[in-house]
């Protein structure tokens, strides 16, 4: 939620029913509200405020006074903040028992790391707060030459297999929408093809993975024999010109009138060429991919139950 601030106090008090008076003095009198100020010392209130004030006014509704309801409210904050420094201190744990066994290069040590973690929370949450960033320093360790290629190499695969475990148990069962799966053809990491299935599975899509060094052929045999909606490629490490150019020629044909998009480190770097060739690259943020794969593949409203 954020904390940014954006509306003038008559606003909120349209948006919460709470009067302008009344925000004064819970702002003066239990610190909260607690707008900032503008560069002309107006109040400007965050969304975060908006809801506090929010909380408040249903706790005053419910019989509490004004200032057992807002310590109630700061209160609750504090907890949910202390709540999300544990998560996160928890998450750092994991990654760092994870780095601990690699770099001890002691294979039980990796899995009972990986098995500990997965208690943290959902599969989707564990990748993108643990297994990713572990994988991502893995890779950093092994470029800067502090671990071996066998030790990037083992944690690759324990990790990959624990991740394929986790989407073959969160796929959907009754998904409407199905994508493929798989790295450019000279791209071996396929970490980020499982995130992009759990993440998909949240959203009920179903994965195809075709994993590593997949060729524009594998892609459009794939396409002819199952008709995806979507296929989703993955490249880390850009490819020279020449090759990227080859490559983004023959999966837009393997392709043809099936949406594609490239995800990746190194997606960006061919943004031009993979546009111009009637693909799409990857956007950032969940809410944006999630936004760009309803435009491309959107669901039949008249399918639905």
């Amino acid at each position: 939620m954020s904390t940014t601030g954006r509306y003038r106090i008559q606003s909120v008090a349209e948006m919460t029913g709470v009067s302008a008076a009344t925000l004064r003095a819970w702002e003066r009198r239990y610190g909260l509200p607690a707008p900032r100020r503008s560069s002309s010392a107006y109040r400007l209130y965050s969304d975060r405020d908006v809801e506090r004030i929010r909380r408040v006014r249903e706790l005053c509704e419910a019989g509490m006074a004004p200032s057992e309801a807002a310590r109630s409210v700061l209160a609750t904050d504090e907890e949910s903040a202390e709540a999300a420094r544990v998560e996160a201190d928890n998450d750092e744990l994991a990654v760092q028992r994870i780095l601990d066994a690699v770099d001890h290069f002691d294979p039980d040590r990796i899995e009972a790391a990986v098995k500990s973690s997965l208690f943290l929370g959902p599969a989707v949450t564990l990748f993108e707060r643990v297994f990713r960033p572990a994988l991502i320093q893995i890779g950093e360790r092994w470029a800067a030459g502090q671990i071996s290629v066998a030790q990037e190499h083992l944690a690759a695969e324990i990790l990959g297999n624990t991740m394929r475990f986790l989407l073959r148990l969160v796929q959907p069962e009754r998904a409407r929408r199905q994508v493929v799966l798989a790295c450019f053809a000279d791209e071996e990491h396929t970490g980020p093809l499982y995130g992009v299935g759990l993440r998909l599975a949240t959203w009920s899509i179903k994965s195809i993975v075709l994993g590593a060094r997949t060729p524009p052929d594998a892609v459009r045999h794939m396409i002819d024999e199952l008709r995806p909606d979507l296929v989703g490629l993955s490249a880390t490490v850009t490819p020279s010109h020449e090759r990227a150019l080859a490559l983004l020629d023959g999966y837009a044909d393997a392709c043809g009138p099936t949406p594609w998009i490239v995800g990746g480190l190194a997606s960006e770097s061919m943004r031009e060429p993979l546009v111009a060739r009637g693909g799409h690259v990857a956007p950032t943020t969940k809410e944006r991919l999630h936004e760009l794969i309803d435009t491309l593949c959107p669901l039949d409203s008249s399918a639905a139950d």
